[in-house]
Order: structure tokens, then sequence, then C-alpha cells
């Protein structure tokens, strides 16, 4: 159970990191994973009424704020279509649409959680994260910090020229992810990018689809409850295959 002594709703982005220091207190987004532990904390704080509910789309890139949900990605279709679909594919399987209602950006982000098809997605675009005090930082960089006291903001999506694909495997439908994939083929080569390895996602980049799957086999992957790190390797190899056959027009096989 999720229990706080004092809740806030800042209305700058200063004041909320004014009551953002120490490991007492906790940013709150949709609260959707962070209520499912048991933990006490000093200070809950909701950034709320900072105007960060809103996906901003210009001529060079999409600028999504800390606040927006799940399902406004699922469904804004700017986004749709510049990730061929991808992005919607990536949250639909997400526990359920009241779920996604309120889980968000900021929060699936700064957890960098293993299991994150959102993460997954994401890698391997073009993105940045923007913190209130550290500024633009690369996304494949962000996910590999430790949380701290700086607090989300917004994520920036820049437009490039690409095609992507997006395929994930669940021993059940709306369960947790067994291993998750994107690919997408950008001026000059391919990436991809793996999650729920059962580690957070990771991107490889490579020139052909032969080096691309070869540097996909080479991630590390474990095992837990889902599955075995060998399967997940088999998997991982099946679903990368799956997106590059789409990439190149036809279906999942």
């Amino acid at each position: 159970m999720l229990k706080f002594k004092t809740y806030l709703c800042p209305d700058t982005i200063e004041e909320a990191l004014e009551h953002n220091k120490g490991r007492a207190n906790v940013v709150l987004g949709g609260t959707g994973w962070l209520k499912m532990g048991d933990r006490s904390w000093n200070t809950a704080i909701d950034l709320k009424h900072l105007g960060l509910d809103q996906i901003e789309e210009t001529d060079d890139a999409f600028r999504v704020g800390a606040m927006v949900t799940l399902r406004q990605l699922e469904i804004h279709p700017g986004l749709d279509t510049y990730t061929c679909g991808a992005m919607r594919e990536s949250v639909r399987h997400i526990v359920g649409v009241q779920f996604r209602n309120c889980a968000t950006v900021g929060g699936t982000l700064w957890g960098r959680y293993g299991f994150s098809d959102v993460l997954t997605c994401l890698m391997v675009l073009s993105a940045d994260v923007v913190l209130a005090k550290g500024g633009a930082v690369p996304l494949t960089e962000f996910a590999a910090m430790k949380p701290d006291d700086d607090i989300l903001t917004h994520l920036v999506i820049r437009k490039i020229p690409l095609r992507m694909a997006y395929a994930s495997f669940r021993n059940t439908e709306t369960d947790l992810p067994t291993l998750t994939a994107a690919v997408a083929s950008v001026p000059g080569g391919l990436r991809a990018a793996i999650g729920a390895r059962p580690a957070r996602a990771e991107r490889v980049e490579a020139e052909g689809e032969t080096a691309l799957l070869s540097a996909v086999s080479n991630l590390s992957y474990g095992s837990n409850t889902r599955g075995g790190g060998d399967y997940r390797r088999h998997l991982a190899g099946v679903l990368t295959r799956r997106c590059l056959e789409q990439l190149r027009g036809g279906e999942y096989e």
C-alpha cells in the first residue's frame, strides 16, 4: 500500500524540485506501479498543475509532457503515423484502457522498468528526455542512469526519416511481457531494441539484417518466472525477424 504524510500540487517546477529533496519524498505519475508497493513516503508531489499533460507536434519533433498518459500515446494520430503503428502496438497490451488512462509517460520512463514496452519502443527513435535540472539527455543514456532527485518534464521525439515495427511476447494477454522488440530502419542502417530480457531495454545498431540479428543474439538474457535466458534469446531472434519482415512490407509470421 502507498502511504504518505503530505500531498502537494506545486504550481511551478521550481517548487516541485524544492520539495523533491531527499529519499523520503516521491514525485507521482499515474501511481500504477507505485501503489502496488508497500512503502510510506513523507511527501507526495503531484505535477498535475504544471501543464505537462499535452502532446505537441511540430514539423521537427513531438514534445510529450511527463503527465501524458499511455492512452494518449496510443491514440495520437501523429505518433501513430510517424511510428508506422509501432507506438500503438507497444501500449495496447498494457493491462487495459482504464490502466492506460492513468499510467503516465513520466512515471513509465522514470522507473526504467525492464518490462517496459514503451521504453523498448522509444529506444529505437531519436528521443531525448528533458530533466528540470539536467536538461535534455538522450533516452539511451537516461535509461542507464540511476534515479536521483531531478524531475522529468518532457520526452522529445525528433523526427527523422524512418520505418519501424514493434512486437512483444506474453504468456497471457495483458500480462507483463516475456520479451519485447522494436526495430527501425533509419538513415545509415538498422536499430533494434530488446527489452524484458528481463533487464531493461538495450539498443543495438547494424548496417544489415544479418549483422543486426547477430547483435541481438549477443545481448545478455536472464531467467525469471516468465522464461529462461536461452528461451528469451530465441524469442529475440523470432521477434526481430518479424519486425524486419514488417519493415519490408509483409506481415508478422
